[in-house]
């Protein structure tokens, strides 16, 4: 079924295949055009360089009216990122605009990641760091980019039973 919102996000995701931002991809899960998985890499001198953080864009048939629910599917220690992964972020609350595409919603979650708002802060304790205590906050990023190296953990298969 074509809707306008299903259209939208194909344009997006063709956008994004032919001319993508530096630093970060995304695409549609193959058997949902609505639910898309994305990384971002960590933007250079910063903390979060050289992380690969994966994120979950859930949209629904109000796109691109309403902008989608976005969540990091990777740990993160930020000021604007909530411990669910969710984000505190203008263009996807009171800014959006129907003119944002995916590839924007990404770009600006990278640029969050590198100019963090402390004075609006999802993640209080990474706010009170950023602002009092530089180095420990760069230290505690350090620990998520690293664990953000780490492959995913394989599940261990079932055995199987035989009576």
């Amino acid at each position: 079924m074509s809707t306008p919102c299903r259209r939208r996000l194909m344009r997006d995701f063709k956008r994004l295949q032919k001319d993508p931002p530096s630093g970060i991809s995304g695409a549609p899960c193959n058997d949902n055009i609505m639910i898309w998985n994305a990384v971002i890499f960590g933007p250079a001198d910063t903390p979060f360089e050289d992380g690969t953080f994966k994120l979950l864009l859930n949209f629904d048939e109000t796109y691109p009216n309403k902008p989608p629910t976005v969540k990091f599917a990777s740990k993160m220690f930020h000021p604007n990122v909530y411990a669910s992964g969710e984000l505190c972020l203008d263009i996807l609350q009171n800014r959006w605009s129907p003119t944002y595409d995916v590839a924007a919603i990404l770009t600006s979650i990278q640029s969050l990641l590198h100019d963090p708002n402390p004075n609006s802060p999802a993640n209080a304790e990474a706010a009170n760091l950023y602002r009092e205590n530089r180095k420990e906050y760069c230290r505690r990023v350090l620990d998520i980019v690293h664990e953000s190296w780490e492959p995913e953990p394989t599940p261990e298969p079932t055995p199987n039973r035989t009576n």
